[in-house]
């Protein structure tokens, strides 16, 4: 019964940023311990900001609120399933489940179509439809950030 709380919480977020013209219609909720920690609604046009979509501003809240960059012990409900984007945001956070509400399908019969990027992704990076090409650089051990990280004792891995 709790997981439809919560994921009836990402939905009335999303209606709401719709309603406020804030957003598309996705929010996300993250909760531990059974208490909503943080809410993220789309706000790509009113921040002008291309990542600003649900999970990432709830994942955002998230570590602020908790003071970690990793939300192992949380759940992620989202009215969408996650675009490839947040997908990979999500396991960067290492949240332990994640419910959705709507499908990539629905999102993608209302303009929403992520299938695009779905497509790229498998493709080497310099065949995709916006070219990635490998640029070398000839770096000393003092000027490569690599190096430099490989022989830091003090790093804090993640």
């Amino acid at each position: 019964m709790y997981h439809e709380q919560y994921m009836q919480k990402a939905v009335k977020e999303a209606l709401l940023n719709i309603r406020e013209n804030r957003g598309g219609p996705f929010a996300a909720v993250v909760v531990k311990d059974g208490k909503i920690i943080a809410v993220g609604t789309n706000e790509v046009t009113t921040a002008n900001d291309p990542t600003a979509h649900a999970e990432v501003q709830a994942i955002r809240k998230a570590c602020q609120k908790l003071g970690t960059f990793q939300l192992t012990d949380c759940v992620l409900y989202t009215s969408c399933e996650p675009c490839p984007m947040c997908l990979g945001a999500i396991y960067w956070a290492r949240f332990k489940e994640v419910y959705y509400c709507f499908t990539r399908d629905e999102a993608a019969h209302i303009g929403f179509d992520d299938a695009f990027i779905y497509n790229e992704l498998p493709l080497v990076p310099h065949a995709r439809t916006i070219p990635a090409k490998h640029f070398t650089l000839d770096l000393s051990s003092d000027e490569n950030p690599f190096m430099q990280w490989q022989n830091k004792h003090d790093k804090i891995k993640y």
